[in-house]
């Protein structure tokens, strides 16, 4: 109990009034894959850093709704959709896939300020230096709490491990064999998991950096073996030797700091811009509030729901709140609504039993769901991310 409550410290300590995610760091085409959304369909995502709202919208739902109780990752994506309504395309590149612009200060005060909410105005009042190339973290996305740690990881790259010709070698690889024989032959495991490095990760104030609260942690210490260091190594490893990167922009985004034109999110590819920015980009509206609390208020269904692994964090910490959470998904869910979750977890076991009312009856929330289990297992196979223990595609049988 005592080591729970240093970690839940932790964690609040490096999170607390901060911008945690500068990027999402779920593969929206899995997602995309398994939501096959049409222009009726109504769409709730927990907004995170606003990259896979953005990515939805480009298959044409109806409205795409983006929830998050943190205001800073609302301001962030705020910030998004100010730029693609009054910026060209590179002056948006520059911002959202270089990670800086040298003019930041004349587009913000010129061009983006005015559209934004006065929560979001203070916000990049405050921290506009993010985008301003300045400072030994110039890249945007080497901010905020997740991206501190994505620095320190250049930076032991650079000046520690001395590595980055390696690094850059695995990212210009022209395919999965040439990525493996790299990482192989260079010793590359050897370099980067050394015992500075495992001892480092298993500290609470490094995983809170990562974003990994206590009940994550916990459940892949208790189903894998190893534990979180040894899954961390296996998954990277996986992802340096088995995936291409030649498209993964999440690892290079983290690797480099910065995405290019052809290694980056839909959203930040020139004729996506320009579809979100004729219009499609009003299909989305940005909601400071709890996944229940913007139910309760939202008059009409949703069809579709991207819940991401919040529910690690509830379910240990908050059951009611959880269970609360399913009630109102259950309420507000329109005929064969289908929702998506990952865990940390290799097996998720808090879901199902969750007790919930249901034509008036007391229901288990398992006997109302219908799994996709083959199609999750083949998409979940294909993450480029690769950080998630498992992933989840369940129809509402309401």
């Amino acid at each position: 109990m005592i080591s729970e409550r240093i970690s839940s410290k932790s964690f609040q300590f490096v999170h607390q009034g901060n911008l945690v995610y500068n990027t999402c760091w779920e593969d929206p085409r899995l997602d995309r894959s398994a939501l096959n959304l049409g222009p009726e369909d109504e769409v709730l995502v927990i907004t995170s850093a606003g990259c896979n709202a953005l990515d939805y919208l480009l298959d044409e739902p109806r409205q795409v709704h983006a929830v998050d109780v943190n205001p800073k990752q609302n301001a962030l994506l705020e910030l998004k959709l100010s730029a693609i309504r009054n910026l060209d395309y590179e002056a948006f590149f520059d911002l959202f896939g270089r990670g800086y612009s040298k003019d930041w200060r004349k587009l913000y005060s010129q061009n983006l300020r005015a559209d934004l909410s006065v929560t979001a105005q203070k916000y990049w009042d405050r921290h506009g230096k993010f985008f301003s190339g300045e400072g030994k973290r110039a890249s945007f996305y080497f901010r905020g709490s997740s991206g501190l740690f994505a620095w320190f990881v250049n930076c032991y790259i650079d000046r520690v491990a001395k590595i980055r010709d390696d690094i850059n070698s695995l990212l210009a690889a022209r395919d999965v064999t040439e990525q493996s024989s790299i990482y192989q032959s260079r010793n590359l495991n050897e370099l980067l998991w050394t015992r500075m490095i495992k001892w480092w990760m298993r500290r609470d104030l490094t995983l809170s950096m990562l974003g990994v609260p206590r009940p994550q942690r916990t459940q892949i210490d208790q189903c894998y073996a190893g534990g979180i260091v040894q899954f961390v190594i296996d998954r990277i490893e996986t992802v340096f030797t088995s995936r291409s990167l030649q498209d993964n922009y999440f690892w290079r985004v983290y690797l480099t700091g910065s995405y290019d034109h052809d290694c980056c999110p839909e959203y930040l590819k020139a004729n996506n811009f320009e579809r979100l920015k004729a219009g499609l980009v009003d299909r989305l509206s940005i909601n400071t509030n709890t996944v229940e609390g913007f139910l309760r208020q939202h008059p009409g269904t949703i069809s579709r729901y991207i819940l991401l692994d919040h529910m690690d964090w509830m379910a240990g910490a908050q059951p009611q709140l959880l269970q609360s959470e399913w009630q109102a998904i259950l309420d507000k869910a329109a005929p064969e609504s289908r929702i998506l979750w990952r865990s940390a977890g290799m097996q998720v076991d808090f879901v199902d039993p969750i007790q919930v009312q249901h034509d008036g009856k007391n229901r288990e929330v398992g006997e109302l769901l219908q799994y996709q289990n083959q199609l999750a297992t083949e998409l979940h196979e294909q993450d480029r991310v690769n950080t998630y223990g498992s992933f989840y595609i369940a129809d509402l049988l309401v």
